[in-house]
């Protein structure tokens, strides 16, 4: 079963930050995932909301401020190629790129570093947006993609057709043994992710529903049926 730690560690660090990817390299992730979005001035940088919000209450819509403006209010607000840089390859990047935003500056920044040594198995490129991860199949057609849904097995199989992957990512809640098994037997890989906030896992906490993408006793058991990773906050509860 493969490891991937969620925005870093966030469990262990402040998500989406150069702290939080060392933490996940600390405790051994076989992949890295992160978030990009870009600022308006062009910057691509490692934030999972449209908005970024600081300590003093403000809340500011990331493609509406530059690159400097936000760091001023969140002084720990890496950009891709800092990451790329700073982290480097020393296991698969698995980069979500979010809904809506312009894939033109990432594709410049990924095709600089594939021109000077990366190459295409140290990325992996994920996202709900079946429009984006289209035009990143198109520009690097030997990078695996990662379809990410959270419940529909079948609008995830669709999609992973399109883009000629076998690679699915989708949210904890909705699994169960029998559906993990079939995706194993039609040869597609499948990954869980937990939900994206402490309020959400609250709410489906609510309704009797419990993850294991933090559990590595419970993610061991899905794995047995045939679950390829889980994408962890914890990473440090799955070593051995």
């Amino acid at each position: 079963m493969k490891i991937i730690g969620h925005r870093g560690a966030r469990g262990l660090a402040p998500e989406n930050t150069i702290a939080s990817l060392k933490k996940g390299l600390e405790h051994h992730v076989d992949e890295l995932e992160f978030d990009l979005r870009v600022t308006k001035d062009g910057v691509v940088i490692l934030h999972h909301d449209p908005y970024l919000h600081d300590p003093s209450g403000s809340k500011l819509l990331i493609s509406e401020y530059s690159y400097q403006e936000l760091k001023s209010h969140k002084p720990d607000l890496p950009t891709f190629q800092e990451v790329l840089d700073t982290i480097g390859h020393p296991v698969p990047l698995y980069i979500e790129v979010k809904p809506g935003i312009p894939v033109a500056p990432i594709v410049k920044i990924m095709k600089s570093y594939l021109a000077n040594g990366w190459q295409p198995k140290n990325f992996v490129l994920g996202s709900y947006s079946q429009e984006i991860l289209l035009k990143l199949h198109k520009e690097f057609p030997d990078i695996q993609k990662v379809v990410i849904e959270n419940w529909s097995g079948m609008r995830a199989t669709r999609r992973a057709r399109q883009l000629n992957t076998k690679r699915l990512s989708m949210l904890e809640y909705w699994l169960w043994s029998g559906f993990i098994a079939s995706m194993k037997r039609q040869g597609y890989e499948l990954y869980s992710f937990p939900p994206k906030s402490a309020r959400k896992e609250r709410l489906f906490a609510k309704f009797g529903l419990t993850g294991f993408c933090n559990n590595p006793d419970k993610a061991r058991k899905w794995a047995n049926h045939g679950l390829a990773g889980v994408v962890t906050d914890y990473p440090d509860r799955f070593e051995k």
